[in-house]
């Protein structure tokens, strides 16, 4: 598996695959064609379905020049290989100097056609929860202990500055007012979650509140094009930034605890990544709610010191419920419905701990099994529920 950098991707919004992945590939197709005078970037499957509201076309032009880069959206064109694929074609007086596929493929990265994941990324040998938590069982190891043997003392550093980076995210959201562009007329609503405090507010209601806030706050300003941490996507990133938030007002956590619990989420990530997919494009937003809310479950439990058996049952539990979630982002947006999940899949992922404290003994479903099982039923979902925009509540919804 690859090093948690590839979970974690420090970025603009509003999509990790639909701006940061083509931003990632139009600056790698610059830099072997500086020479170019003009450029056309072809879109396909739901790179062309959802582009316009992904702002997929304003990031490429911000890239390879406002004015001499055209757009073309193929929402014909079958795309067997991937969902989110695209031609990059560069021109010199008029003539073709160069053409080449490239392939978003969730989270922020990237592949030319006919590229395999670049092999010096794989810091992790291990490919299922069952071979990592025996290793780690035999050896009296936490799943952070795992990662940092893995990953060298360096991860740290790099974790570090992935929770400044979400913290940062939080504090603007809680603070910012306005209405989300796009053409939905969305007002960002995080700055009144967290400001509505009632004298006689119930426990219960005050950390729901909260953690909501804390997920709008992210998730407002990805939608707004700010500066997020995949989690492991845009669309997800502010699940487990909210969970950890709350959690260490709440309990005074230390910074240090933060980061372990970090390195322990980006394990639950990867091993998706690795063996399903973390792409709504591919398997629908189960992939990536249900995948943060596994990690943000994973996180809460390593804070709270639980074992290896009640981790895996609070990130199992996680992505079980969320089986079968679809995309349907409205007009092509990370606006509706997609702010509320991410609060949504923070309360969830507490709650999933909170079972997995109880009941971790008596489950039969293993994390391998369902990300088996997720991946599946992702692919069993008709495209119009995997991020094309064209059914689902972007149907049903009239602006």
């Amino acid at each position: 598996m690859q090093s948690l950098q590839y979970i974690y991707r420090i970025g603009t919004g509003p999509s990790s695959s639909h701006t940061m992945g083509p931003v990632a590939a139009a600056r790698r197709f610059l830099a072997q064609v500086p020479e170019a005078d003009a450029f056309t970037a072809v879109l396909y499957g739901s790179l062309a379905k959802t582009g316009k509201g992904h702002r997929t076309d304003a990031a490429l032009r911000h890239v390879l020049g406002e004015d001499r880069c055209t757009i073309v959206f193929d929402t014909e064109q079958p795309t067997d290989v991937h969902p989110n694929t695209m031609d990059l074609i560069a021109h010199k007086d008029g003539a073709v100097l160069r053409t080449e596929r490239f392939y978003s493929i969730g989270g922020g990265e990237i592949l030319a056609e006919g590229e395999t994941p670049d092999p010096h990324a794989e810091v992790y040998a291990m490919r299922s929860f069952t071979e990592i938590s025996e290793y780690c069982r035999q050896r009296d190891l936490r799943l952070w202990q795992y990662v940092e043997a893995c990953e060298g003392e360096d991860v740290w550093t790099y974790l570090a500055e992935v929770w400044d980076v979400m913290q940062a995210a939080i504090k603007r959201g809680i603070n910012a007012e306005g209405t989300l562009h796009g053409g939905l007329g969305l007002k960002r609503k995080a700055r009144y979650l967290f400001r509505q405090k009632h004298i006689d507010e119930r426990e219960e209601t005050k950390t729901n509140r909260l953690i909501c806030a804390y997920a709008y706050a992210v998730s407002e300003e990805n939608a707004a094009g700010g500066v997020i941490v995949t989690a492991p996507t845009c669309g997800s990133c502010g699940v487990l930034p909210a969970v950890l938030k709350y959690l260490q007002v709440k309990e005074r956590f230390t910074d240090t605890e933060i980061l372990h619990a970090l390195a322990t989420a980006s394990l639950i990530g990867n091993l998706i990544k690795t063996n399903a997919s973390i792409s709504g494009a591919e398997c629908g937003c189960q992939a990536e709610i249900g995948t943060a809310c596994a990690m943000a479950a994973a996180a809460a439990a390593e804070l709270y010191e639980l074992d290896l058996d009640q981790i895996e049952y609070a990130a199992e539990m996680s992505i079980e419920h969320h089986l079968g979630l679809t995309c349907d982002p409205i007009g092509g947006l990370v606006q509706i419905p997609c702010i509320e999940r991410n609060a949504i899949a923070a309360m969830r992922a507490l709650n999933a701990v909170s079972l997995a404290d109880f009941l971790a003994d008596s489950r039969k479903i293993s994390f391998d099994m369902i990300v088996e099982t997720m991946y599946e039923t992702g692919k069993d979902l008709k495209v119009m529920y995997r991020e094309t925009a064209e059914g689902g509540l972007a149907k049903t919804y009239k602006t």
